[in-house]
């Protein structure tokens, strides 16, 4: 708040005191009124005026430049009617009012949403676990008739990795309350991951080659078998024609940190597409011309990664391999 800006918004009192002051003159012209009065009255009129536009103008520019500097420092912004108890002006009492009544709105409105969105969270997941039963009976059916036609096997395991994903995105929003960090061997969860997906990858006649994988990372094993399976997943459906799949999983262990390689010779992805593969609902060009593709599942595994601690990157060569990389820094506090 600038005194400029303050004498402008002004402007009709200013010319008001201007003109009472011409008539005042002229009525004590008319008057015959001694000129040194009249000038004294003047420096009592003006100083009055003055005193009072400064005073004003300062207890109004105190409260704004406060208000401004709290508003900017705030990570939550609509929370700046709390850090100020009371204007001292009548116009600020208002403003302070209608900031606080906004936020009351506002804090309802949002209460109002987290209960709509986590009623239906909760719904989503009973129904997912209501879903699996019937799908853990086609699969185990399809199990105990090797007869069945292999593509009614491959859907089925579609059909439940799709669940999977359903699950697993509606807890994300919510997966610090759901997850436990402990040590966890990687070939143990692996050896679960790849247990899951041992007759699709026997139908796909695929190879499916681990090294180094007695190593101990802090991790959730739940979340890192969806990762896990998530990868292994994308292999299988991005794989190439014109020959077998061939998967491999090693783990490189440093200093600082693990490193959970997971490798296959699949068709790859397009180095345009590369930097966004980890957006929502991006299915990149093999989505759109090849398998189909939501565009979910690497954006849920990297959500999963960011908030475990743990990095995730993507090298790639179209028509030569796709290697995701996981790392898991050694860190100390979750040993304590």
């Amino acid at each position: 708040m600038t005194l400029g800006r303050f004498l402008q918004d002004r402007l009709i009192a200013l010319m008001i005191y201007i003109v009472t002051l011409a008539l005042f003159y002229i009525f004590m012209k008319a008057y015959a009124v001694d000129l040194q009065a009249f000038v004294a009255i003047l420096i009592v009129y003006v100083l009055a005026v003055s005193s009072s536009l400064c005073w004003d103008y300062f207890r109004k520019r105190d409260f704004y430049r406060k208000l401004l500097t709290d508003v900017e420092g705030l990570d939550k912004k609509y929370l700046v009617s709390e850090m100020i108890d009371h204007a001292g002006f009548y116009e600020g009492e208002i403003l302070l009012d209608v900031l606080k009544d906004c936020n009351k709105s506002m804090a309802e409105q949002v209460a109002s949403y987290r209960k709509s969105s986590n009623d239906f969270r909760e719904y989503i997941e009973m129904w997912v676990h209501e879903i699996k039963i019937p799908v853990a009976a086609i699969r185990l059916i399809c199990h105990n008739n090797p007869e069945l036609d292999h593509r009614l096997v491959q859907q089925v395991k579609l059909i439940d990795d799709d669940i999977n994903n359903v699950l697993f995105y509606s807890r994300s929003e919510h997966a610090h309350k759901d997850y436990r960090i402990k040590e966890v061997k990687l070939n143990k969860v692996f050896g679960n991951v790849a247990l899951g997906n041992r007759q699709a990858l026997q139908l796909m006649n695929a190879m499916l080659e681990t090294e180094g994988l007695d190593i101990s990372v802090m991790t959730d094993d739940k979340w890192l078998e969806f990762i896990l399976g998530q990868i292994v997943s994308n292999s299988m459906k991005y794989h190439a024609t014109d020959r077998d799949l061939h998967i491999q999983v090693f783990a490189v262990e440093s200093e600082d940190a693990v490193e959970l390689h997971c490798r296959d010779n699949g068709i790859g992805i397009p180095s345009s597409d590369l930097s966004r593969v980890f957006d929502k609902t991006f299915t990149g060009e093999n989505g759109r011309t090849g398998a189909k593709s939501t565009g979910m599942g690497l954006f849920i595994v990297k959500k999963l990664c960011d908030q475990l601690g743990h990095g995730i990157r993507i090298l790639s060569e179209v028509n030569q391999y796709t290697e995701v990389i996981l790392t898991f820094p050694k860190n100390d506090y979750y040993k304590m």
